[in-house]
Parts: C-alpha cells; sequence; structure tokens
C-alpha cells in the first residue's frame, strides 16, 4: 500500500507517495521508496500504481545500480512527450557530444560536487554555451531525485567559469566580431545580386533587412507576406530532421510576430514571386509546396545548411569579415541600433523572449553607434 502527502515548495504545493518495495537483494532488507513532484494527488496514486505494476512484474532494479546512462534514458521518454522533434534532437545532441561521454556509464549514486565541477570546468574550455550543458545534466539529476535514486544533487551549487577574455580590459578582437557594418553589408548584397540566382539573393536580402531566423524564412508562406500594408507574419520554422521536413509553430510566443518590410523588400519579393509562378506554369504546376515563398526547383523544402554554405562560399572569395548565418540577425539589430530604435524595439522585431538577450547585442553595438553617442552628449552639453 501507498502513503500520499501533500507539501510545499518555491513552485507551490505538490504530492508525494511513499511505498514498501520488498527486499533489497543486496542488503536483505526490507525497502519503501518515496516520490515527489507530482501537482495533483490523483497524479501520484496514478504514479504508484504504475509502480505496484512494475513490482508484482518483477521489474525493479535496484537503484543503487543505476548509471547515468539509464536514469537518462528513463528521463528522455519522459521528457521528449512534452517537447518538439527539434528540441528533442538539441537536447540528445548535447548529452550525446558532451554529457553521456563523461558521466554515461558512471553509477548515478557515485558522481560527485567535485566531479561534476570538473565536468563543467573541462567543457568550458571548448565551447561557451557550458551553462546550457549544465542545465541539461541537472535535470536528469533532479529526475532521480523525483524518482528517489537519489536525494542530494550533486550537480546543484556548481558554478560555470567566465570566459577569461570577458574578464580582461580592453577593445574586443576585431577578428571575432560577428556582424557586418553597413559598408560590409553594401558589398555582400552586391556581390549575391551579381553572383547567386535571384531566389538565394532576395534570402540573403530578407535574413539582412528583417533579422529573422533562417528557418522562419524557409518556412514563410505567400500568405504570410501582406503587400498592402507591408508587413511580414512570422509564425512558424522549418525543421528537418533525418530527411524529412517539418513546419512547426516556434518556441515562445514572443517569436510569431509581424513585422514591418521596406519599399525595396516587397519590391524583391514581388519580383521573386512572378519569378516563382513562372517557374510553376513551365512545371505544369506539378509542383508541392506551391504556396512556400522559398523553395528548391522540384518544390521541396530548401535545406537549412544550404544558406550556410553559400555565405562561407562568399566570404571566402571575397575576404570578407567572416560571420554566421546568426551573425546576420545580430548585424540587423546594430543596424537598428544606429537608425536610432529603441531597446524595445529592437526586441519585439526580433522576437526575442528575454530583452536581456537584446541587452547583449547592445553591449556590443558597432563603433559608428558608439561615436554618435558621444557627438549626441556634446550637443547636449553645448546647448
Amino acid at each position: 500500500m501507498a502513503s500520499f502527502q501533500k507539501y510545499t515548495t518555491k513552485q507551490g504545493q505538490l504530492w508525494l507517495f511513499k511505498m514498501d518495495t520488498g527486499i533489497n537483494p543486496t542488503t536483505g532488507k526490507r525497502q519503501t521508496t518515496t516520490r515527489r513532484g507530482f501537482k495533483t494527488k490523483k497524479e501520484a496514486q496514478s504514479a504508484a500504481q504504475s509502480l505496484q505494476l512494475e513490482i508484482l512484474n518483477g521489474n525493479i532494479v535496484n537503484h543503487n545500480n543505476y548509471t547515468f546512462d539509464q536514469v537518462f534514458n528513463d528521463w528522455f521518454t519522459n521528457h521528449s512527450k512534452t517537447i518538439k522533434a527539434s528540441t528533442q534532437k538539441t537536447i540528445k545532441s548535447k548529452f550525446k557530444r558532451h554529457i553521456l561521454p563523461r558521466f554515461g556509464k558512471l553509477k548515478i549514486k557515485d558522481i560527485t560536487k567535485a566531479y561534476c565541477q570538473k565536468m563543467i570546468n573541462d567543457i568550458a574550455e571548448s565551447i561557451t554555451s557550458v551553462n546550457d550543458i549544465k542545465i541539461q545534466a541537472n535535470q536528469v539529476f533532479k529526475y532521480a531525485i523525483k524518482m528517489d535514486i537519489l536525494s542530494k544533487n550533486p550537480m546543484e551549487h556548481v558554478s560555470v567559469p567566465r570566459n577569461q577574455k570577458e574578464m580582461v580590459s580592453g577593445d574586443h578582437n576585431e577578428a571575432e566580431r560577428n556582424y557586418w557594418r553597413k559598408d560590409e553589408i553594401k558589398k555582400f548584397l552586391m556581390t549575391t545580386e551579381r553572383e547567386l540566382q535571384f531566389r538565394d539573393h532576395v534570402l540573403f536580402h530578407l535574413l539582412i533587412y528583417t533579422g529573422a531566423r533562417k528557418g522562419e524564412l524557409l518556412a514563410l508562406t505567400w500568405d504570410d507576406i501582406n503587400f498592402n500594408d507591408g508587413s511580414i507574419r512570422l509564425a512558424k520554422t522549418l525543421f528537418q530532421n533525418e530527411g524529412s521536413f517539418v513546419f512547426q509553430t516556434p518556441k515562445t510566443k514572443e517569436s510569431r510576430r509581424l513585422i514591418s518590410l521596406d519599399r525595396n523588400t516587397l519590391q524583391l519579393l514581388k519580383k521573386w514571386r512572378t519569378k516563382q509562378n513562372e517557374g510553376l506554369l513551365a512545371s505544369g504546376g506539378n509542383i508541392k509546396h506551391q504556396n512556400v515563398v522559398f523553395t528548391r526547383e522540384n518544390g521541396t523544402p530548401m535545406r537549412l545548411a544550404y544558406l550556410n554554405e553559400k555565405l562561407d562560399i562568399i566570404i571566402k572569395k571575397h575576404k570578407l569579415q567572416r560571420i554566421t548565418i546568426h551573425g546576420l540577425r545580430h548585424t540587423h539589430a546594430s543596424l537598428l541600433f544606429e537608425a536610432g530604435a529603441s531597446i524595445k524595439e529592437v526586441q519585439e522585431r526580433l522576437g526575442h523572449t528575454d530583452i536581456k538577450m537584446t541587452m547583449n547585442i547592445y553591449t556590443h553595438v558597432t563603433d559608428t553607434l558608439k561615436e554618435q553617442t558621444a557627438e549626441k552628449f556634446q550637443r547636449y552639453i553645448e546647448l
């Protein structure tokens, strides 16, 4: 029989249950388990019934022998039912590359705080997104506590090392600049217009002039563009997994947004729509995804890596400042700040959930904006 109890946390009131799970084969003594974190008593009762069935069927494994890999698989099986396929792929990749090679074969009860700290320190030497790695690993340990596999979380008080370059006074290394200035943008777009097919030129123009993510642009349909109002609706994103394409909703409500378009961009889109319709007529109309704005010649969705490859080719050929596709989004934000847009305006246009993300870009704005700030101060003082 299980007993149920309500308890209070910072997140509110939750439920737990305690249950006798039989004889521990290692100690020969009876053992109990406590499972926590259920939102309702009904949810706790359902979990208790499932556990009772596992005990009756002989499927209960001694928690002391659980490896991190086993707990991860159990956690991910449940967690994956609550997240999108694209998020599942991202999480699995992070665990496969960084976490499971270091933790997977270890018994989870033997993992110490010191080992967790060493693991985070090692990862910090090779990647900048180490805090996200800590967050992901932490979810598995929290799940282990919830399932009464652990009593304490060894990852809880681990600190994330700061990048030493961020703590050194002085100018940022020009080679590390991941955005373009106005003159570099003009040169790049002149090059794409001259050397790439028109579809690709329009895509790069949109990346720069809207600050949209590449997945958002590749998922655009013509009904997302309002030529009368001069606006574009970004409400879905293209996800590619093992050769299949999925048009899915964005991760956050802030990512679903309506932004304005300038006249030049609207004219480019109208011209592209005409060219696309001509290609559709030439094919006899036998093309899938006819309403999608940007597709391959056969009408199928474009590969997400395609734009990265084209950008690299142009940069190498013309010896441009090396930036990433995401750097074009950063470029759009930087130039918006130069043009006088407020932080709130930039946040809404880029679809940032947290204004801190926008502030991070603002702190790395171009030298032109810094010069303008000084000039504004001087003009005000001299009035």
